[in-house]
Formats: structure tokens, sequence, C-alpha cells
């Protein structure tokens, strides 16, 4: 034990680079030594050389001419993509307009069939989506696979130059002099020993950031498997509405036997009455059920606050069949991304005075492929995404509540703001969404198509898929974005009633 504790001991005073009050070099086995010296400067030149790949570069190592295939691929199946974006939206223009022009058998026979067309080719871009994704995952794959073999590298780099250097430290100051005849060689073995410790100590720090950046890419193939299973299940979900809206319009057909007197009588026994819809349940995103009257309240102070239409986020805390899964039913232990929201979700539950392992608190879990959950209460917010809504700002390695920037408060009256409050949760997802149909993406993505669809829902189709996938909202503007689309404006139409009455 004792020898165990000793050898513990030196190595941790050896690890600690910066440690300089001795340095001793074993001279006598000068050859030896400066043999050791020059692999560790090699090693050191390749450790310094390391860079990691982006996924693309990743690709390009197994040949050029491969990485030239790939791009071309790429860039083929974008140009099929935006061709596909391009008819989707027509269609969807030609079924506002069949709605515009009023409640008719005809107009709503041609509205069903347009609506069959669109979902169609949602169904086509959802496939060319899954190969981009397939191709996506490869790449990372093969990152990942890169990194790590790296990584291995300079921990047998390492390893080798740990072990010289504890070799080279068994040596005293008094026979290294003895062991020189020039005094000049001495200092120039300690200049290169003093060179070596500071390549390590570079090549330490370069093993950490590849771990790091390996973790990151670990968490980005998750997200991309993630897709892919979303991606998978909106298709199925896409395909049995094709066939819904098939039966909706034979039905239709069959029962009016093509009278449009029939189909006027039929439209008007359907409509809702707003007391019908006071007491319908809405049921909230993050668990919970409400009203539609009390949601519909709700949302009225997020609209007066943000200007984001009641409606539309209705529509996003609506529970969705995409983010219905792995809702509030894990310890945030295990759950939730251990330096990014571990701390400030701690900080948030001591301040509201709730402890983090009771059922209250309970989050989203992870998913099988290891992508983080973590998310908190009706809104399904992460804890540091609700730190910039609700007023915590890191201070150190620490987090503090500073009520001036609790936006979420100041419109609620609440303070702290609490994500499992039901009014807190409708206005920091009101606040979230003010961001993302004002961010650049969302912006660029209006622009580019206005002339083919209304502004208001491509900024709402966006913003919505920004909602639920960030940075990845593209794959999801169809997947999630346009079906919150279409809820709001089923939920515009029942607060038209209510509303009117």
């Amino acid at each position: 034990m004792r020898k165990i504790y000793d050898i513990k001991a030196s190595r941790k005073r050896r690890l600690n680079l910066s440690y300089s009050t001795a340095i001793r070099i074993p001279l006598t086995k000068s050859i030896k030594f400066v043999g050791g010296v020059l692999v560790l400067l090699a090693f050191s030149g390749l450790l310094l050389g390391t860079k990691l790949n982006t996924p693309t570069q990743a690709a390009e190592m197994t040949g050029t001419e491969n990485g030239a295939t790939s791009q071309e691929e790429r860039e083929k199946l974008e140009n099929e993509l935006a061709e596909l974006e391009r008819q989707i939206l027509e269609h969807q223009s030609t079924v506002a307009e069949y709605q515009k022009q009023g409640k008719t058998l005809t107009n709503e026979i041609k509205s069903l069939n347009a609506k069959i067309s669109q979902l169609n080719l949602q169904i086509k871009a959802v496939n060319l989506n899954l190969q981009k994704l397939d191709d996506e995952i490869t790449s990372t794959q093969k990152n990942i696979n890169v990194t790590e073999n790296r990584i291995d590298g300079h921990k047998t780099a390492l390893a080798r130059g740990v072990r010289d250097l504890y070799e080279a430290d068994a040596q005293s100051l008094i026979e290294v002099l003895l062991a020189n005849a020039n005094l000049s060689d001495f200092f120039g073995d300690v200049n290169n020993i003093t060179l070596v410790q500071s390549n390590i100590r570079t090549a330490l720090n370069e093993v950490v950031a590849l771990r790091v950046e390996l973790l990151e890419q670990k968490q980005e193939l998750a997200a991309e498997k993630s897709d892919v299973e979303n991606l998978k299940n909106y298709q199925e979900s896409q395909k049995k509405s094709v066939a819904t809206t098939q039966a909706e319009k034979n039905q239709l057909l069959t029962v009016t036997k093509g009278k449009e007197s029939e189909y006027q009588k039929i439209l008007k026994e359907t409509q809702a009455t707003a007391a019908q819809i006071r007491s319908r349940i809405f049921r909230l995103l993050g668990g919970g059920e409400l009203t539609f009257e009390e949601a519909y309240k709700y949302a009225r102070l997020a609209e007066g606050a943000t200007g984001v239409r009641a409606a539309f986020l209705l529509a996003i805390l609506q529970q969705e069949s995409l983010l219905g899964k792995n809702v509030g039913r894990c310890s945030y232990q295990g759950a939730m991304h251990p330096t990014r929201d571990v701390p400030i979700f701690l900080a948030i539950l001591s301040k509201l005075g709730i402890d983090p392992n009771s059922t209250v608190a309970k989050v989203s879990c992870a998913n099988r492929d290891g992508a983080y959950g973590g998310a908190m209460g009706p809104a399904q917010f992460i804890p540091s995404t609700w730190a910039i809504y609700g007023g915590w700002e890191k201070n150190g390695s620490s987090w503090e509540y500073n009520q001036s920037k609790d936006y979420i408060g100041k419109i609620t009256g609440q303070t702290p703001s609490n994500p499992w409050s039901n009014a807190d949760a409708f206005v920091a997802t009101s606040l979230y969404l003010k961001d993302a149909l004002n961010s650049s993406a969302c912006r660029n993505y209006v622009s580019e198509n206005r002339n083919i669809a209304d502004a208001q829902v491509l900024a709402e189709r966006c913003a919505a898929a920004r909602y639920y996938a960030g940075g990845r909202w593209y794959y999801y503007r169809w997947a999630y974005g346009e079906p919150v689309v279409v809820k709001a404006q089923q939920f515009q139409k029942d607060i038209e009633i209510l509303t009117a009455g």
C-alpha cells in the first residue's frame, strides 16, 4: 500500500505541469533521454497538429472522389426538396383559395383533393429528408470514429511522455550536474525537458477539448437518430391522413348526393356552439388539463403582452403526438444535460422551494439514443432556456435570480416565475415564440416563399418548428410546424365564435 501511495503522490506532482520547485533530469541516461525527447516532440507535434474534422471533412478523408460525389448528391437532394417545397406551398395556396371562396360543396371537394395532393407531396419531402439524415448520420459516425482514434493516439503519446518524465525524475540535481562536462549541455537538456513539459500540457488540454467535442458529436448523432424516428412516425401519420381525407371526401359525396342544399344542412349541424367550446377539455403539452375557456384566458394574457396570437399559442401548447413522448416522467438525474441544465435547474427549484426529487419536479426523459431530455412543466422548457426569460444569470459557477429580468414574472405578477405554473408556462411560450417569429431564419423563410403562401402561415410554421427542434427546425416545418398551423386555424374559428357570443 505504501508503494502505491508513493507512486500516486509522485504522479500527482508530475502531472501538475506548472510545478517548478525542482527539476531532476537523468543525464546519466542521456542517449535514452534525448531519444525520448525526440519521440515526445514528434508526438507533441502530432498532438498540436490535431484538428477535429467536421462531418464533411471526415467524409472527405475516405477519398476526394467519394467526397465530391457525396456533395453532388446533397445538392441534388436540396434541389429536389426545394421543388417539392414549392409544389406543397402551391397546393396549400389552392386549399386556402377555395376556403376563401366560401363553404360550398364544390369548393369543399376541390379543397379536399388539393389537400390529398399536398399530403402526398409532404410524404415525398419526408422521404428526401430521411435520405439527408441518413447521410448526416453516416458522416457524423465517421467523425466520431476519427475523433475516438485520435483520442486513443493522444492517450498513447501522453502515456509515453509521462513515463519518460517519471524516469527522468529519478535523478537528483547533484547527479545531473556531475554528469555533464559542460554547463551548456546541462541547460540545453533543461530547455528540452521544459519544452516537452509544455507540449504535454498543451496535449492534455487537447485531449480534454477532443473529449468535449466527442460528447457533442454523440449528442448530435442521437438528435439525428431521433429526427429519423420522428419523421418516420410523421410519414405514417401522413399516410393515414391521406386515407382519412379521401374517406371524408367519399362520405361527403355519399351523404349529400352531390346536392348543395344537403351540404349546407350538414355544415350547419356540425358547427360548434360557444357553450360547447368553453367546456371542451384542453390538454396541455407537458401534462394536465384545463377547460378551453381557462386556456384561452391564459392565452389572451400572453397575447396582450407579446403580440403572439392566442390561437397559435394554444396550438403550440396543446398535446401533440411528437411531443407527447417522455413528458414529465423522469428524475433530472440522468435525463438532463449535466453541465448546461442541472445547475440552473437546481437553482430554480431552490428558489421556488421545490424538492428536486419530488414528483412535482419530474422532467422529460432522455431518449433511447442518448439525447438529453430535462424539459419542465406545461411548456416543456429546458432549464437553460427558461433562465433566459425567467430572470436567471450566471455568476461564475453559480446561478443568481434577478427579478428585474424575470420577463415572465413581470407579465403574470408571479416572481420568481415557475415552470410548473400554467400562467407562467403560457407566457414563457409566448415570449419564446415572439423571438422565433422575429428570428432571421423565420424572416428569411417568409421572404423566400411569401409569393406562394400567406406570410403569417409561413412565419408560424417556422416558429412552431423552432419551438420543437431549435436549430434543426427545417426538418420539422411540415412534421410539426404545419399541424400546429392547421390546429391554430381551428382554434381561431373557436375563438371567433366565443368572442361573437
